[in-house]
């Protein structure tokens, strides 16, 4: 395995807004996505916050243009809107690459798959309604959108829960580096849905106000819907066709500590090893890291956990670090690659995005107090991206400059 692995084109679409400028103008404005449930039919709307995407589904749909609009779902829609972006970017045409399309969802197409479950036994179910039965794969948006771009060599889904898009990033790294691609669309997709709200409100998870990450009085997270996706590619890609580089996926690595089906180990475990095996793989000491986009979810237990593996790896003065879900809620599947987006833009705009709403240190880790504020004119060239998921499936990413 040689060469690096080079970021060339990125597409982004959350609350925050529907391009990546939009993301990053509502960032720097310190502008939450946060607020009450308004589209989503739930028994929540109206007071339960969430991060939603703000047209509805026609309008995506007018959008991302898909040959035939009939049965995609809202999931599969954001897929198509932010990887056309990703692929505009970079300038990519899939027909006749080595190109691969590796997408990442917790709920596929559920958003639109459990609207059918009350009619499913009816002998007058509508067409419209039963044309989403297949839609409840996770792969089905993957192979939706392959289509539309074309492309037409390696096709796959990953779903391990909140790690999702960060590993299917670290997979599709990992096929560069190896020679079996020569570029890949990487990223994911989640819709909002009656289910995952209803199951983490079932968990007790969900914060009753917008959250606040790493902060003592956290109460939980709030839920949000994205989709992100980054083209990367290889160095003799980027050299025969001239495309700039935006920024380097130098490190990776995941981890399993199987310690809960929904919790992380008191101590960290995974998750510092996670991010010490993406420092080793980048050939990085931990001082080399300028900014740090951790997953802090704004629970008790992960916020607990992942600060004490912050001050094991780094000691009890950590590089500078936010989450970024006070903007945008915690997006599933899609979070990984929402937030090397964002450490790109970091990277690219010498910027640190504030952490929302922190008042007070976490008691398991007194010393951790996160960037209150955007900060601009920073010098950045490593950022710690990490996305820990349900089962301790933990990983962390390095996003390094050109």
């Amino acid at each position: 395995m040689s060469g690096q692995v080079h970021i060339i084109g990125m597409g982004v679409i959350s609350a925050l807004g529907e391009t990546v400028s939009a993301n990053l103008d509502a960032l720097l404005a310190e502008r939450t996505g946060i607020g009450p449930i308004a589209r989503l039919d739930t028994r929540h709307r109206g007071y339960l916050p969430a991060a939603e995407v703000r047209s509805e589904n026609e309008a995506l749909a007018a959008r991302a243009l898909p040959a035939d609009p009939r049965s995609w779902t809202r999931t599969a829609l954001l897929a198509l809107i932010a990887a056309r972006e990703a692929i505009a970017e970079a300038g990519l045409a899939p027909r006749g690459q080595r190109t691969g399309l590796i997408s990442a969802t917790t709920v596929g197409g559920m958003d639109s798959a459990e609207l059918i479950y009350p009619r499913f036994f009816d002998d007058d179910a509508p067409d419209e309604v039963l044309r989403f039965l297949g839609t409840h794969d996770p792969g089905d948006h993957s192979e939706r959108v392959a289509r539309e771009l074309g492309i037409e060599g390696c096709v796959t889904t990953i779903s391990t829960a909140c790690s999702s898009s960060a590993n299917a990033i670290m997979l599709g790294a990992r096929l560069i580096r190896a020679g079996r691609l020569d570029v890949a669309v990487v990223g994911g997709a989640d819709a909002l849905s009656r289910f995952t709200v209803n199951g983490f409100n079932s968990l007790m998870i969900l914060d009753d106000r917008p959250c606040t990450p790493f902060d003592r009085d956290r109460r939980g997270l709030n839920l949000g819907e994205a989709a992100a996706y980054l083209v990367i590619a290889s160095d003799a890609y980027v050299e025969a066709h001239g495309v700039p580089t935006l920024a380097r996926v130098s490190g990776y690595a995941n981890t399993n500590d199987a310690f809960h089906a929904t919790a992380s180990s008191p101590e960290g475990e995974g998750a510092f090893l996670a991010m010490q095996g993406a420092l080793r793989r980048a050939d990085l000491a931990p001082t080399a890291i300028d900014h740090i986009n951790v997953h802090g979810t704004g629970t008790l237990n992960n916020d607990a956990s992942e600060g004490r593996a912050l001050v094991r790896l780094f000691g009890g003065s950590p590089p500078p670090f936010s989450s970024t879900k006070a903007f945008t809620g915690h997006t599933l599947g899609a979070a990984g690659a929402v937030e090397a987006v964002f450490a790109t833009l970091a990277i690219r705009q010498g910027v640190m995005f504030a952490n929302l709403r922190f008042t007070t240190p976490l008691e398991e880790a007194p010393t951790l107090v996160p960037v209150l504020h955007t900060r601009e004119e920073q010098r950045i060239r490593h950022v710690l991206s990490s996305s820990f998921g349900f089962g301790g499936n933990n990983t962390s990413l390095v996003i390094s400059a050109p």
